[in-house]
């Protein structure tokens, strides 16, 4: 996604700050097999991206997510797109949900790419499973598809109940500078 990687500071931020205060940090992933209805060239709408054991797949090399981290993957299935977060699995095989209930998890704060996909459908699976959301708009970026996507995304998920902040409505620092 173009410019996605200016979310990484921004991103890192976040982590360390959850990190700190002993939140649970969890990082969803896209971890696509080679061959699925998901990209282009196989009746989707999107090229080939986050392939399974490729360069491709893997998180940014400057994100710093700690040791405690627990990473999810999703669009493991050649036959789903799975933009949920809610669709991802732990190495183990637990469920996303499973794995927050576990730890006692109630509220989320939500970010990353993109807004109007995986973010938008990651927020409403929360919202329906009875969990509190916020979007970290300085975290998050659309794709856009078409013009106002990712706008009519957060519209959306506000009419749904979820709340909406950055690093600076958090109090929680300033926030790098970026174009939305």
């Amino acid at each position: 996604m173009p410019e996605g990687d200016r979310l990484v500071p921004v991103a890192n931020r976040y982590v360390e700050l959850f990190d700190q205060q002993g939140r649970p940090v969890y990082a969803s992933r896209d971890w696509h097999p080679p061959r699925t209805r998901h990209f282009q060239q196989y009746g989707g709408v999107w090229p080939a991206h986050c392939i399974q054991g490729t360069p491709g797949g893997d998180f940014h090399p400057e994100l710093r997510l700690p040791p405690s981290a627990v990473v999810v993957s999703k669009g493991m299935d050649p036959e789903q797109d799975s933009y949920s977060a809610f669709d991802a699995l732990e190495a183990d095989g637990t469920l996303l949900e499973d794995s927050l209930r576990q730890r006692a998890v109630r509220h989320l704060y939500v970010g990353g790419l993109a807004t109007d996909y995986c973010v938008r459908w990651t927020a409403l699976d929360a919202l329906r499973k009875g969990f509190q959301v916020t979007v970290l708009l300085d975290a998050s970026r659309g794709v856009n598809l078409k013009p106002h996507d990712a706008e009519q995304a957060i519209e959306e998920l506000v009419r749904n109940g979820a709340g909406v902040a950055t690093l600076a409505q958090l109090g929680l620092a300033e926030a790098p500078s970026l174009n939305p």
